[in-house]
């Protein structure tokens, strides 16, 4: 049997992807018997304003060692004899440890370094500073309802990290062949199978958070300890290694060896790292706005005539621009389709936005960060490492007192803000538990402002009719990213500190939940051999 992967085959709008094969066929110029199986690797919609939106696949096909096959085409295809990237990668033996390895953090690189240690009959303790998935939507609910915030239980800290309460995209850029294995796993977890083959995968919050609940008692099922409402405050480090933990400041965890998965709004614990020796450096990130446009006024303008038909899942952009009279690059992130602007703050004084959406993107409303490159030299001049943080901090303390000092968001109609008059009235937001009319030049570096007047005319130019009356601009968008990164050796521990073993998004080096699982995965591998 021969095995050839096969990129580029379309289907129109109402054509059935059971005429995959008979495409093929025609392509090939065979008989439709000769294949035996056609399977899809990769599903995609090529939506070009003013021409009709179709699908692309990329699929595994198997024939006969002895069909012969168009020579035209013929040299278009790849034979593959390469494993199925979906399989379970092969993990490493390891000989077993006297002290616990403790994971700091149960967002995606916590929860994947665990289940990489659970595997192989690690004894590993998993801490989390926040609640379980169920208690933690009780807290969300209360803070977006009431605007009452519980600090160790919000949007950001909890079970299954910042993610739970996002869009769950799972797009990543990398080509790692352990994504195959993560979305996997999510699958087995409970995540729709249809995440293994769409381009542009998604999960939505409503469906995530079941599935984190199911990868919860299946950790348990391994072996792993999982522990909630448990705060590192301190790190006990002994001859340049670390030696124990000391949690919710009286408890000691004696350990070696940690993997570090706290997230990047864990500000207290960076800073208490620093003060223990744990070498960071300051690195770039993004800030600006969420922008929210009624989500059919985004299918008219991606769709077009062909909007409304059903084949179609709410439209979804992705747009940059480049200002080079300002030396900024502006860029559309985390777009959530159909979905909901949310309020994300952790700590009391301080407002963050973010966008999040159910599997089914059926809301009202579409939404995206519109945000623009921060560079170190921004917010630090020589040895500030955590400048970063305190720089962020600036603009969402600015954004709570000019949202009322109550967790309501400070918002402007997107015209009004290229007219840089102040909005008398809004609109209707997804956001809760409000918005106010705001200046929102006034709450963030006129850098920021400048690049995003600029950007937003580039997209408009891009998308016509991005410029709205009906579109608002919600503030401020600040976590796109660490501002700062975890130094880490080749062997993956810190830089300073053996025995930790930074990973993740908050380490400063994965951007998204796919990226973070496998950043943790590699931080238990490296840990694993390590031990060897």
């Amino acid at each position: 049997m021969k095995i050839i992967h096969l990129d580029g085959i379309k289907l129109e709008l109402g054509e059935s992807e059971e005429l995959l094969a008979t495409k093929i066929a025609a392509i090939w110029d065979i008989s439709i018997e000769d294949i035996a199986a056609v399977k899809i690797i990769r599903k995609a919609i090529d939506a070009r304003r003013h021409k009709p939106p179709h699908f692309v696949y990329s699929l595994r096909i198997s024939v006969s060692e002895n069909t012969k096959l168009s020579a035209e085409f013929n040299q278009e295809l790849m034979l593959s004899d390469q494993k199925d990237e979906s399989e379970i990668p092969t993990l490493l033996s390891v000989c077993p440890t006297k002290l616990p390895i403790v994971v700091i953090g149960s967002g995606p690189a916590g929860l994947f370094a665990a289940y990489v240690l659970a595997r192989r009959n690690i004894p590993v303790i998993l801490l989390e500073r926040g609640m379980p998935v169920e208690e933690r939507i009780k807290d969300v609910q209360i803070f977006w309802e009431q605007g009452v915030l519980n600090p160790q239980s919000n949007v950001l800290f909890g079970e299954g990290g910042a993610g739970t309460f996002s869009d769950g995209k799972l797009t990543s850029r990398t080509k790692n062949p352990y994504s195959a294995w993560v979305k996997k796993i999510l699958v087995e977890m409970g995540a729709p199978s249809a995440i293994l083959t769409e381009a542009k995968p998604h999960i939505g919050t409503d469906r995530l958070r079941k599935v984190i609940v199911n990868l919860r008692k299946k950790l348990i099922a391994m072996g792993c300890v999982i522990r909630f409402s448990a705060h590192v405050t301190d790190f006990v480090i002994s001859c340049g290694v670390i030696s124990a933990l000391i949690v919710n400041e009286k408890e000691e965890i004696k350990t070696n060896h940690i993997v570090l998965a706290i997230g990047q709004s864990a500000d207290d614990t960076y800073t208490k790292l620093f003060s223990r020796g744990v070498q960071m450096e300051a690195k770039p990130f993004a800030m600006g706005l969420r922008v929210e446009h009624p989500q059919e006024l985004i299918n008219s303008i991606q769709y077009g005539k062909w909007r409304n038909h059903p084949q179609l899942p709410p439209a979804e952009y992705f747009v940059t621009a480049s200002i080079p009279d300002l030396n900024r690059s502006v860029y559309t992130f985390c777009m959530c389709p159909g979905g909901s602007v949310i309020g994300c703050s952790a700590s009391a004084g301080f407002l963050i936005t973010n966008g999040m959406s159910n599997a089914q993107r059926s809301g009202e409303f579409a939404n995206s960060a519109i945000v623009v490159n921060i560079r170190v030299d921004d917010f630090s001049s020589g040895d500030q490492h955590l400048s970063g943080l305190n720089f962020r901090q600036i603009w969402e303390k600015k954004a709570f007192l000019s949202g009322g000092s109550n967790y309501c968001a400070p918002a402007q109609k997107i015209t009004d803000f290229l007219r840089e008059i102040p909005s008398g009235e809004l609109g209707k937001t997804s956001f809760f538990p409000g918005v106010k009319p705001a200046a929102l030049e006034e709450l963030l570096p006129e850098f920021v402002t400048n690049s995003l007047r600029q950007g937003i005319k580039e997209f408009d130019k891009k998308m016509p009719g991005f410029i709205t009356e009906e579109a608002h601009l919600i503030g401020v968008e600040t976590r796109t990213s660490s501002p700062l990164r975890i130094c880490r050796r080749s062997d993956g521990q810190s830089e300073s500190i053996g025995g930790i073993y930074p990973c993740g998004e908050g380490a400063g080096y994965a951007g998204g939940i796919v990226s973070s699982a496998l950043d943790g995965i590699k931080a238990a591998q490296n840990l694993i051999a390590n031990l060897l």
